[in-house]
């Protein structure tokens, strides 16, 4: 079984630590429910994942919520929405690139739907 990451808590990064490279990505990626690791113009790796809707107040009401939590948790996303969908992307910009704490957090957005 799977270890979930909701039930931890993300851990502030001031940098000085690396990122996660490709395999512990992919490993981590196998804990989390759709999320898409990419790659920027500079190389470095983020998460994103795009949430459908029914309506403009359903994809507002989500935002929400994925603001709540990332304020509790000190680990805030790029968040983008209109009628029927809002993204998310998540990266640690302290490593510029992937850490638990990018894992963390996109589980616990998961849960909200």
């Amino acid at each position: 079984m799977s270890e979930d990451l909701s039930k931890k808590k993300c851990v502030p990064c001031e940098g000085g630590i690396p990122a996660f490279n490709i395999d512990e990505i992919h490993e981590y990626l196998k804990k989390v429910n759709g999320w898409d690791a990419r790659e920027n113009e500079e190389k470095k790796f983020y998460l994103i994942k795009e949430f459908k809707f029914k309506n403009f107040v359903q994809s507002q009401e989500f935002v929400n919520k994925v603001g709540d939590i990332a304020e509790n948790e000190g680990h805030h996303p790029d968040i983008w929405f209109g009628w029927g969908y809002a993204n998310v992307k998540i990266y640690t910009h302290a490593i510029d690139g992937l850490a638990e704490s990018d894992f963390i957090l996109a589980s616990k957005v998961d849960k909200i739907t």
